[in-house]
C-alpha cells in the first residue's frame, strides 16, 4: 500500500522505516527514529496544506484542531492498522512477544517514518500523495474535524451536570525525548473516566477527554431496554 500511494519507484529506506529500536538494539542496524523525526515535519506540512486548501474560511484555531485530529497517535495508528503494517515491523524478541506491533505509539511512529521514507525517495509531491492517502478517511469525517476541543467539551459536560472540573494526571511516560509516549488519566468527581496516550501530554489529555466524554454520554443515555430502545 505504501508504494502504491506514493507512486512508482523504489523506496530504498523502507526496511529502516519499519525497524523498531528494540530490533535495532539486537541486530545493530539503524532504527526508524531519525526517519520518524523527519516524517513528523513532512506530515505536518502536508496536512496543513490540505486543510488550508479545503477549508479556506477556517481560522487558525479551527485549522489547528483539524490538524491535531488528523496527525495524532490514534489517527496514525488507525491507518497503520488498516494498512496492516504491524506484521511488517522489525521488533525485538521481547517487544514482539509483548504485542508491541499493535500498540498505537509504535504504529504511529512507523507511519511517520514511512512518510519520511517516501519523501526522501519521491520528494514532496510523492509525500503529499502518500499523506493524502493516510488522512483520506478521517478527512471525510467533517463533523469530527470541526468539533470543539475535547477538553473544552468535557469541561462543559461536567459543568452542566453540576460536577467539579475534571483533573488530569500523567500515569506513564516512555521513550526518548524526541519519541516520547505519554499516558494520561482524567478524573471526574474523583473517578477515572478516561485514558489517553499521545506523543505529548496535551495530545494524551485530549484523548483521555474524548474517552471520558463518550463514557459520560453513554451513562446519560442509559442501558438499552428489553425492546432495544
Amino acid at each position: 500500500m505504501v508504494e502504491r500511494a506514493a507512486g512508482p519507484g523504489p523506496l530504498p529506506r523502507l526496511e529502516e522505516a519499519l525497524t523498531h529500536p528494540s530490533f535495532a538494539n539486537e541486530a545493530a542496524v539503524p532504527d526508524n527514529q531519525r526517519l520518524e523525526f523527519l516524517g513528523d515535519a513532512v506530515l505536518g506540512l502536508a496536512v496543513s496544506e490540505i486543510l488550508a486548501q479545503e477549508h479556506p474560511g477556517a481560522d487558525e484555531g479551527a485549522l489547528t484542531l483539524m490538524r491535531a485530529a488528523l496527525v495524532n497517535t490514534k489517527a496514525l495508528a488507525r491507518w497503520g492498522r488498516s494498512a496492516n503494517i504491524g506484521p511488517s515491523l522489525a521488533l525485538g524478541r521481547g517487544a514482539r512477544a509483548s504485542g508491541d506491533d499493535a500498540q498505537a505509539n509504535v504504529l504511529a511512529d512507523a507511519v511517520e517514518a514511512l512518510v519520511a521514507c517516501v519523501y526522501l525517495a519521491h520528494g514532496l509531491d510523492g509525500a503529499r500523495r502518500f499523506v493524502r492517502e493516510i488522512v483520506r478517511e478521517p478527512l471525510g469525517e467533517r463533523q469530527r474535524l470541526g468539533a470543539r476541543d475535547p477538553k473544552n467539551a468535557l469541561q462543559e459536560l461536567v459543568q452542566a451536570r453540576g460536577l467539579p472540573a475534571p483533573t488530569y494526571r500523567v500515569i506513564d511516560v516512555q521513550g526518548p525525548a524526541h519519541a516520547r509516549s505519554c499516558t494520561v488519566e482524567v478524573l471526574v468527581d474523583g473517578e477515572v473516566k478516561g485514558t489517553g496516550t499521545g506523543r505529548s501530554r496535551k495530545e494524551a489529555e485530549r484523548g483521555a477527554a474524548e474517552e471520558a466524554t463518550a463514557a459520560l454520554e453513554t451513562i446519560e443515555d442509559g442501558p438499552p431496554t428489553a425492546d432495544g430502545s
